[in-house]
């Protein structure tokens, strides 16, 4: 029988600033304008259904963008009630930009540019919602490993960042909602170029891998 890769059948959350040493390393920016305090409430940004890449398949950089920022991210998908109910590996693709607060979307929603597992597996499979803290991604290029990212180390873990933005939102059976990405121990983030291959994987969960192209004229 042939397997019917998972696809996400409503909008796609990322999460700004949810691993404790990216925020770390911006707080002392908070209180700068226009803001002038650090956010009360999770940060929230949109993957559009455009970019939306099955694993194994590629990932293409458009003309004028020599590399591209890839980020390992678990994401949370809801089921019936709007409840947390499965999850799924994520590479969360960018433009490399400054901005964070107001991300803007010509960086993030670039057509492909969020790798998609191509199985989800039920929080009860895992343990629970709370067991996902005791999970790892591992992020590597070209098999070499360029970045593991504990879960633990999250500002909100999964289940107060899903009560948090359901406090203000109401997510839909279908809607995912992705705990946030971590950055290098500089505030860099993993840049890859035309030509390599990218691997998240953490327990539990089937690899997600896609390669980069440069885009056909």
């Amino acid at each position: 029988m042939k397997h019917n890769p998972y696809r996400p059948m409503g909008t796609v959350y990322g999460t700004l600033l949810n691993f404790q040493r990216e925020h770390t390393l911006w707080a002392p920016r908070m209180n700068e304008a226009p803001y002038q305090a650090p956010p009360k409430a999770p940060v929230l940004y949109i993957k559009t259904a455009n970019t939306f890449t099955p694993h194994g398949h590629a990932i293409a950089l458009p003309d004028g963008v020599e590399a591209a920022e890839v980020n390992a991210t678990l994401g949370l998908v809801a089921g019936d009630g709007g409840l947390p109910e499965s999850c799924v590996l994520l590479n969360d693709v960018t433009v490399p930009h400054k901005s964070y607060y107001r991300p803007p979307v010509k960086f993030r929603c670039v057509d492909g540019f969020l790798g998609v597992g191509d199985a989800l597996r039920t929080l009860a499979e895992l343990g629970g919602l709370e067991a996902l803290s005791a999970l790892v991604l591992e992020l590597r290029v070209n098999g070499v490993m360029r970045q593991r990212s504990p879960l633990a180390e999250l500002v909100r873990d999964a289940a107060a960042l899903w009560a948090e933005v359901n406090g203000f939102q109401s997510l839909q059976p279908g809607d995912v909602l992705m705990l946030g990405t971590d950055c290098l121990g500089d505030g860099a983030r993993v840049l890859v170029h035309a030509g390599d291959a990218v691997e998240i994987t953490t327990q539990g969960l089937s690899p997600l891998v896609n390669h980069f192209i440069r885009e056909s004229a």
